[in-house]
């Protein structure tokens, strides 16, 4: 088990290795007399952004699903690292078998009673966990996906170190705020923590599954719930080959171009009909069989849309799809992005300029990669915040759009969306999704309308026990500074008078010490001010009441 220390020297010395000295001198004063940083080794690492990934790769499996999550976050980071990000490669060497049959034992302790053996050498092996063959008791194929032992502890310790990080960057870099730096790794820990459940693996797969039943070709693997647990996912085995294998997919007899527009499909029925998409659509997460069915895997990472924001994210593709700068910014205000009024008409200009340069030099070209990438770079030039589940969204259909013109260099992004905006407007229309809408704020009408007794009846007895909030403008708190300053300032010439009585009371009580006549005279003068000052005080409260009248 790696220590909390030991990790914080692991990280600096990575960080140091690879030119990143400056940062950790900054977060942590005084680390660079300890730790002398070796030069970056590669000689192709020949860029910052490069030099981060391959970082992030030695640092460990926390740091690369770290990096994974934020290449999805374009609105905040410029286009070359995004690009980087995105080649972080989730693969480990596999560990000895006896050391996953320890973890299968510990989930389900009479394994050998169900399985006729599993194969030791791993179908796959990334840095949460291995996949290894398996055939059950009656013969039926399975895949058991294991949890690779004290993975979880060394993710607990990463995420406290990145939440400490977070905490000393916003302190350290005050410009790093507006990125909220602690945010994020909140975010992230939220994510890979479902990610360590393989029951909520389990589940994501059974809700897809149901999801497209009605999409033929189009495929989810069963989940084996009575061997399935937290640290252990068995689901049913289903043989194929990566999507972007075209060599085989040929040999199949089938035709590449309609497995890219079943995908395509699936996706937009998830995302935009559905709301609960798969989140991590890379080539060896599809597969295709031999009868060109296409198989869904790995189901830690999903986008989730709630209803009533589904209709605003279809409203944001038909916008980019149409080419309106006007029902883009509506479709964001929607989604509750806060763009400020003055910025409303230049960034319509820009959003609508991008559009324009986003179509090809042919008719019917349409670049919706090279769209989305100054979509975020005017979001980010704006510092506009956007949901993380709208990057997501926009992240999972680039990647299906490089999927699909792997298959088909012919695919076209806008003719396919409007075949299936075409579809959806028929299935469930954009009207029926505005009456929707408008019943469910009439509804809310009706119901704040009904709650408006109680509201009062309960904004009455606050007042009666003195547990109201009072909301205080800016020229409240200005007076109330004023006020302030004027009680202290009276404060202290009460003190200053009361100090100038006892001491001249102390000089002229002792008569018996010999005093110069110069010290004798002062004591009496500063009596008979105070004296003067204390009848003008009292003076004051009778005639004013002990109000201030100054405003």
């Amino acid at each position: 088990m790696v220590t909390r220390f030991k990790r914080y020297w692991q990280i600096a010395d990575i960080l140091f290795k690879y030119g990143f000295g400056i940062i950790v001198q900054r977060l942590f004063p005084g680390v660079h007399r300890f730790r002398f940083g070796r030069a970056c080794p590669v000689e192709s690492a020949a860029t910052e952004y490069q030099r981060v990934r391959m970082a992030l790769e030695e640092l460990g499996p926390t740091y690369i699903k770290f990096g994974q999550i934020l290449s999805t976050r374009q609105d905040m980071l410029p286009p070359p690292l995004i690009e980087e990000l995105k080649k972080l490669q989730d693969k480990s060497n596999p560990l000895p078998f006896d050391q996953i049959r320890d973890v299968i034992t510990a989930e389900l302790p009479d394994f050998e009673d169900y399985f006729d053996g599993i194969e030791e050498v791993p179908l796959a092996s990334a840095s949460i966990a291995q996949v290894h063959r398996a055939r059950l008791k009656d013969g039926t194929p399975v895949v058991l996906k294991v949890q690779r032992p004290g993975i979880e502890g060394i993710i607990e310790t990463d995420i406290v170190i990145l939440e400490s990080f977070a905490r000393r960057a916003e302190r350290t870099f005050p410009e790093w705020k507006v990125y909220n730096p602690r945010g994020i790794v909140k975010d992230f820990a939220g994510q890979i923590r479902k990610e360590l459940d393989f029951i909520r693996d389990g589940k994501n797969a059974d809700i897809l599954r149901k999801n497209m039943e009605m999409i033929r070709g189009v495929k989810i693997p069963r989940i084996y719930w009575e061997y399935t647990r937290r640290r252990l996912l068995v689901m049913e085995y289903i043989e194929g080959v990566r999507v972007d294998d075209l060599p085989a997919i040929r040999d199949f007899g089938l035709n590449p171009r309609r497995i890219a527009q079943r995908g395509f499909l699936a996706y937009m029925t998830q995302i935009f009909q559905d709301g609960f998409f798969h989140g991590d659509p890379h080539p060896g997460n599809l597969l295709v069989t031999r009868d060109g069915d296409l198989v869904f895997l790995d189901f830690g990472i999903v986008g989730i849309i709630r209803p009533e924001r589904r209709f605003w994210f279809v409203q944001l593709i038909n916008s980019m799809v149409v080419q309106d700068a006007g029902m883009m910014v509506k479709a964001l205000e929607g989604l509750s992005v806060k763009i400020p009024e003055e910025s409303r008409e230049s960034l319509r200009d820009e959003l609508y300029s991008a559009m324009r340069e986003a179509e090809g030099t042919t008719i019917g070209q349409y670049s919706f990669r090279g769209m989305t990438n100054a979509f975020t770079t005017i979001l980010r030039d704006y510092r506009i915040k956007v949901p993380t589940n709208l990057m997501l969204m926009l992240k999972v259909i680039i990647m299906v759009l490089d999927v699909g013109v792997t298959l088909d260099p012919d695919f076209r992004f806008k003719d396919e969306a409007e075949t299936f905006m075409e579809r959806f407007k028929k299935r469930e229309s954009f009207m029926d999704q505005v009456m929707s809408r408008a019943g469910s704020s009439v509804l809310e009408t009706v119901d704040g309308l009904l709650d408006m007794p109680r509201n009062v009846n309960q904004m009455l007895k606050q007042l009666s026990t003195g547990t109201i909030r009072i909301d205080i403008v800016d020229t409240d708190i200005r007076r109330l500074q004023l006020s302030l300053d004027r009680t202290s300032n009276k404060v202290l010439i009460g003190l200053i008078v009361s100090g100038m009585v006892i001491g001249s009371s102390f000089i002229l009580r002792e008569s018996n010490i010999q005093l110069p006549h110069l010290v004798y005279y002062m004591a009496i003068f500063s009596y008979l001010v105070a004296i003067g000052i204390g009848f003008y005080a009292i003076y004051k409260v009778l005639s004013t009441g002990g109000y201030d009248d100054e405003r």
